[in-house]
């Protein structure tokens, strides 16, 4: 079995960040949902290199489903970032990990970056939103979709409206 350091390097060696060796190895990384794997992650999400934050968040969007034990400590880095990066693929990367949480108390800061002036950020909310709306959905968070779904980047649009109609 491969140590939590050498499943991060495979990782990062492969410079496809959608590239089947990065994910096989994060895939591994999430099922481990041991404290060894959380403190990691976070480590990277704090690192000078944004490919190292864009792991370190893709592995925390996931770590120990469906019983997310750190889902607390998880959720205060997610927004930190959200909040105080400024690299496109790491805001985008929390907003997709904000939506497989599916915790409300991210939505504050998905609302936030919704009205973010790059498109494949708008994309991660609009993604993100419909996933941490709450029951019965927030009135802002809704109102949020509903503009996304007017986007002018089709792509936005189109997963804007699918949030919308689905339950």
């Amino acid at each position: 079995m491969r140590t939590v350091p050498e499943l991060i390097a495979i990782a990062l060696a492969d410079e496809d960040p959608d590239g089947t060796i990065r994910w096989k190895a994060t895939a591994v990384l999430h099922t481990r949902g041991d404290l060894e794997t959380f403190t990691e992650a976070r480590r990277l999400c704090a690192s000078d290199s944004a490919e190292e934050r864009v792991l370190g968040v893709d592995i925390l969007g996931e770590l120990g489903s469906p019983q997310r034990p750190f889902i607390d400590k998880t959720l205060s880095v997610l927004r930190y970032l959200a909040a105080s990066d400024d690299d496109i693929r790491v805001l985008h990367a929390v907003l997709i990990a904000f939506g497989h949480l599916r915790d409300p108390r991210a939505l504050p800061s998905v609302i936030d970056l919704a009205a973010h002036e790059n498109p494949t950020v708008r994309y991660g909310a609009a993604y993100a939103l419909s996933h941490v709306l709450g029951r019965p959905a927030d009135p802002a968070g809704l109102a949020a979709l509903r503009r996304l779904a007017r986007d002018p980047d089709d792509d936005v649009a189109d997963w804007a409206a699918l949030g919308l109609i689905l339950p």
